[in-house]
């Protein structure tokens, strides 16, 4: 970032300083699975993958939380920082650490205790079953060891350290490469052998990122700081998106599990061969979901930067060139897939395996049904996280749904029990939605590459500096207000009665200059109008905007949680204007020029809005009267009387 200028440095030398990194730390989290797959599969055979693939779920359960806890912290770090406010920072990577001490323990220890009931939840057959139980009671005792460094490692990459972050996954990956060989053949431990060097990989991992915690660049990690309170809630907000993504992977991969042993037990391949197959394949194929992922990734500093810089053209550019990459990608990986499937699937099987025919000839079959236009992936994972590089999250949300559960479950169950194509309708079913999912994804990139090439409204410039010869002594008045009861027009007529500056559409420009973001893009994100997402770059430009107003002048702020800002300095008056519904409905429908079918509707949803990103920066209750200090109904006296009203309790207050 500091060596780079995201605005006008190539495109394609950007795309390889940002997206290298990244397909590397996604590669890594697929080469502990797959390694072990391999080895077992060569050590112990069909129903050894089997046993691996039925614990998977629970390694995406832990992994689910670790990204819940992981992104979360690392996420307010960046807030808490971006503010510089380095004690609330500390205090938010503090508490991470200790909740997730907590959560790790505990999931450890439930799925140790609940692992035999668990294994037949993930669609363990009786023949896997002590392979599977096995496996996991190893896999179960490193799951705190792996939930804390997985954890860590976000934080530590938010601390400044990506480096230090890719060199413990990739020590942990290594050494359970070497260890693998020489438990599973050496000592002839077979599947435990796998896990154990797993397990001691994570552990070493966890022991480096434990030594980082007396290490932290930017905050200070402390018995004071690892408190627990409510804002943990607020930091595991900041993370849910990348859990709720984990869960849909979950819900999928057990539904998977689960008619690949129902249906495969009703053909020639049996309830454990599908399993197994199912496993194998699903692992190769997250090497090609880690490539995509990790050069979509990638891209974001860059997309987000120029849309947030209003260089919407280089926006369009680079979305470009990433789905022409992914794609290519995509189809090499396809081509693979669909040629090789043999020799991909005899990696992981002895040729004098009793199951090698049938296991060989149902991993060839998935690959050219289930896998076979697996490339068109490329542009639902590409996109879903482009849109959401450009604030659209409900959207990139909705595209990542598509695929897993909106259409392949659906789709697997007409065809496997209405159509009655049983095993063979679960695998024609993974191509009929890649193609729906590509169609729809086509129309949702479409719009958005569209939107990016329209030009950006103008709004006309109000002329907000009203300062006169204001001689008394330092004021601030910070007025929050509902939608349409005219606290803007108070704050207008106050601000030229005490002859100080008046700043509500004026702190975008201020904003834009300390963000560096286009006044454009704030103006389309302003506060009555962001419906789905808030940008972190916004809030704390405008906060540092508002703090150095405070300090070098008096003046009269409208909205942008200045009352919250400004919470710990003194000569600040808070005040919050209200209004009843139906004066609101006049001065929409007058002054805003709402229609009169839709504008009580439109009230109640802006001041909505206003609320949740209240809520979302402040973690207090925007309606919440003990915030203020003057609470005044504009109603009841008008909106000139109310501007009086309040310069006269700063006149009585000054005296």
């Amino acid at each position: 970032m500091k060596e780079l200028d995201l605005g006008k440095e190539r495109i394609n030398k950007l795309l390889l300083a940002f997206a290298i990194p990244c397909v590397i730390s996604m590669l890594i989290n697929s080469v502990y699975n797959i390694v072990d797959q391999i080895f077992i599969g060569q050590g112990v055979g069909t129903l050894g993958n089997a046993a691996t693939n039925v614990i998977f779920p629970l390694i995406i359960v832990f992994n689910s939380f670790a990204g819940l806890i992981g992104n979360g912290a690392a996420a307010n770090l960046s807030l808490k920082l971006g503010e510089k406010n380095k004690k609330e920072a500390s205090k938010g990577v503090g508490q991470a650490l200790i909740f997730t001490i907590i959560i790790a323990t505990l999931l450890g220890v439930l799925s140790f205790i609940f692992l035999p009931k668990l294994v037949l939840l993930f669609g363990c057959t009786e023949s896997v079953y002590d392979y599977a139980v096995e496996y996991g009671r190893i896999i179960c005792l490193g799951a705190p060891f792996m939930i804390i460094y997985s954890a860590l490692s976000n934080i530590i990459r938010a601390d400044g350290s990506p480096k230090y972050s890719m060199i413990m996954l990739i020590v942990g990956a290594v050494i359970n490469i070497i260890l693998d060989p020489i438990f599973i053949f050496g000592f002839n431990l077979g599947v435990m052998g796998g896990a154990i060097a797993t397990v001691i990989g994570q552990f070493i991992s966890f022991l480096i990122a434990i030594y980082y915690v007396k290490k932290f660049k930017t905050v200070e990690v402390n018995k004071e700081n690892m408190k627990l309170d409510k804002n943990i809630f607020k930091i595991l907000g900041l993370g849910l998106s990348s859990f709720i993504t984990q869960c849909t992977v979950l819900v999928l991969f057990v539904f998977m599990n689960n008619m690949m042993t129902k249906f495969g037990a009703s053909s020639k391949f049996g309830a454990d061969i599908p399993l197994s197959v199912y496993g194998v394949i699903t692992k190769i194929n997250s090497i090609f979901i880690s490539t995509v992922l990790g050069i979509s990734i990638g891209a974001q500093p860059i997309i987000g930067f120029n849309f947030g810089a209003g260089n919407k053209d280089r926006v369009r550019e680079v979305l470009k060139k990433v789905l022409t990459i992914n794609l290519i990608v995509g189809i090499v990986f396809n081509l693979i897939f669909v040629f090789f499937p043999r020799e991909l699937a005899g990696i992981f099987i002895k040729s004098s395996d009793p199951s090698y025919d049938l296991f060989m000839e149902f991993a060839e079959l998935m690959c050219r049904s289930f896998l076979l236009v697996m490339s068109l992936n490329a542009v639902e994972m590409t996109g879903s996280i482009s849109i959401q590089s450009l604030g659209n999250v409900k959207k990139a949300t909705m595209l990542s749904f598509i695929r897993q559960i909106i259409l392949l479950i659906p789709i697997s169950l007409f065809l496997a029990i209405t159509l009655d194509k049983g095993i063979y309708g679960l695998l024609y079913a993974g191509a009929i939605s890649d193609v729906l999912c590509f169609i729809v994804s086509i129309f949702v990139i479409g719009s958005e590459y569209i939107k990016l090439g329209k030009k950006s409204y103008v709004v006309e410039p109000f002329k907000e500096n009203t300062r006169g010869n204001y001689k008394g002594k330092h004021i601030v008045v910070t007025i929050s207000r509902e939608y349409a009861s005219g606290g803007r027009y108070v704050g207008q007529l106050l601000a030229a009665k005490l002859g100080i500056n008046f700043y509500d559409k004026k702190l975008i420009d201020l904003a834009a200059k300390e963000s560096g973001l286009a006044q454009n893009y704030i103006e389309e994100l302003d506060e009555s109008s962001r419906k789905s997402t808030n940008d972190d770059r916004i809030f704390i430009a405008e906060a540092k905007v508002i703090k150095d107003l405070a300090k070098n002048e008096s003046c009269v702020i409208v909205g942008r949680c200045a009352d919250y800002v400004l919470k710990d300095n003194k000569d600040v008056l808070k005040v919050f204007l209200y209004s009843d519904k139906e004066s609101k409905k006049r001065r929409a429908i007058k002054y805003y020029g709402l229609k009169k079918q839709d504008v009580e509707k439109q009230i109640i949803k802006i001041d909505k809005e206003r609320e949740k990103h209240y809520k979302f920066y402040t973690n207090r209750n925007w309606k919440d009267m003990s915030n203020y200090d003057l609470i005044i109904n504009v109603d009841s006296k008008g909106v000139d009387k109310t501007a009086e009203l309040i310069e006269k309790y700063l006149k009585e207050s000054d005296e």
